[in-house]
């Protein structure tokens, strides 16, 4: 079931259809998305709610596409994260497996015209007219199976990026873990060089060629 939002004064749409992991497939399946992602806190996003409201209303019952927003402080931290949010507003849209960053402008009349001309039917079991020879004996083949065996596929390919993300993690920790070794290191190399007299070092060189000048 869809949720919706009554609150205005912190960003968030009267009315507004608030995506999360537990509604996601059901309300994006088949269609094409156009979605904000959100904190209440942030001004841009208080400032586009206004326009995203109307479009939200515009497209309400669309039966292709939705229009749609995620709050990235609450239930809907975990989409944002999937989809690499990191500064609010930040817009999507396309395939919902597949996202893309828009970046045209923010007001309702640049809103409407973009999802005008990109919010249209795409590629799926509903619409296998609209699928390319790959992908259509992809979806045909996906159709043949029984549910639980298309369940266990999909827990599969979702355990493979779980995993995926759990090794980026531990290797990006490792790589901290090398870079803060290797600055400390530094650090105690220079100050090492330093203190065993490099400045003296220096400025004898310096007072010598200032008296040979001098002696010239």
């Amino acid at each position: 079931m869809m949720k919706s939002s009554l609150i205005l004064v912190s960003g968030v749409s009267a009315g507004a259809v608030s995506l999360t992991p537990e509604n996601w497939d059901s309300v994006t399946s088949g269609k094409s998305v156009f979605i904000k992602f959100f904190a209440p806190w942030c001004g841009h996003c208080k400032s586009i709610a206004p326009a995203w409201e109307k479009l939200m209303t515009e497209y309400e019952s669309s039966p292709h596409a939705v229009v749609a927003e995620v709050d990235c402080t609450a239930e809907g931290k975990p989409i944002c994260e999937t989809h690499g949010v990191q500064g609010y507003p930040t817009i999507k849209h396309g395939n919902p497996a597949s996202l893309e960053d828009y970046q045209g402008g923010r007001d309702l009349e640049a809103l409407q015209a973009f999802a005008s001309s990109n919010l249209g039917p795409i590629c799926g079991p509903a619409n296998l007219d609209l699928c390319d020879a790959d992908k259509k004996a992809q979806v045909e083949g996906y159709l043949a199976m029984d549910v639980a065996s298309l369940d266990e596929k999909i827990a599969a390919a979702e355990k493979e990026i779980e995993d995926a993300e759990s090794t980026f993690k531990s290797e990006l920790e490792k790589l901290q873990a090398t870079y803060e070794k290797l600055s400390k290191e530094k650090e105690e190399t220079v100050k090492a060089v330093k203190e065993a007299g490099l400045g003296l070092m220096k400025s004898t060189a310096a007072h010598v060629k200032q008296a040979s000048k001098q002696e010239l």
